[in-house]
């Protein structure tokens, strides 16, 4: 099916027909050839092998013509996966090497792999949703049909963003090693909720910092409370900041070699600390 204008049903027919109508069949291996170009390459050389078919022509990441060829991992993953219905058929493949040789393959060739490919996508094994989250931390199988360290990960991700709930917020947090009480729990949760509505990925110095907030004296905390600046390519860098120390504002500018280090020397002017 090299235009991939075939959809399951129909080429698993025509796989059928060949083993019910081709003499001596069997002395041969039938290999299948599928493309992508309606999304359908894995789930026709599937519907072959269920009709048969015991060669398959695929790539790593379903690198090819057009929008692609079968993926080797999908395969690969799908027979291991769900041996029942493909007739307890394997492939040798060590499925512990596929995520390393797909990143391989992405180097080489200059070609990245979307971030929600299957199998060996970022987010493949990646949870946001608190819902999702809640039942991965109760039961990974609910929200997971294969463990990542099959394919050669080290484990399921928590991404925490604005879809997480608490469960994970505090999970994240005593992975940690930071323990807070219900109290401090609840203030620091709303906190990290008013962060995700900004930013798009939340990183453990985020938590650690929403977290001391709830650990120390705020009013021996520096807290931004304005920053602007300017740049551009006949424009030397500049940052305008004021923080807050408990009911002090200090206020000061100052060049960079860029925003960001504009921005944070004038943090260190402001602070007395030089930051690193």
């Amino acid at each position: 099916d090299t235009v991939g204008y075939a959809i399951p049903s129909e080429f698993g027919a025509l796989i059928a027909y060949l083993f019910d109508n081709v003499p001596n069949i069997a002395k041969a291996i039938i290999n299948v050839h599928c493309h992508n170009d309606l999304g359908l390459a894995v789930a026709n050389s599937l519907a072959a092998i269920q009709n048969g078919a015991r060669g398959v022509e695929c790539t790593i990441n379903g690198l090819g013509e057009r929008a692609g060829n079968a993926a080797l991992e999908e395969i690969v993953m799908a027979l291991r996966t769900r041996p029942d219905e493909f007739g307890h058929v394997t492939t040798g493949i060590k499925t512990e090497n596929l995520y390393r040789a797909s990143r391989l393959v992405s180097q080489l060739t200059g070609i990245s792999v979307q971030r929600n490919k299957a199998i060996v996508g970022a987010n493949a094994f990646a949870h946001e949703a608190g819902v999702h989250q809640d039942g991965m931390l109760k039961e990974r199988s609910t929200y997971e049909i294969m463990r990542p360290q099959d394919v050669g990960l080290a484990g399921t991700e928590l991404v925490l963003g604005k879809h997480s709930g608490r469960h994970a917020f505090s999970h994240t947090l005593q992975r940690m090693g930071i323990s807070l009480n219900a109290k401090e729990i609840e203030r620091a949760y709303k906190r990290f909720i008013d962060l995700a509505d900004k930013k798009k990925h939340i990183y453990d110095d985020d938590l650690i910092m929403i977290a001391r907030e709830e650990l120390v004296d705020a009013s021996h905390v520096y807290i931004l409370d304005y920053l602007h600046v300017s740049t551009g390519t006949d424009t030397v860098p500049t940052a305008t900041v004021r923080i807050r120390k408990g009911d002090e504002v200090i206020q000061d500018a100052a060049c960079g070699d860029g925003p960001v280090d504009a921005a944070l020397k004038t943090i260190d002017r402001i602070t007395g600390i030089q930051g690193r």
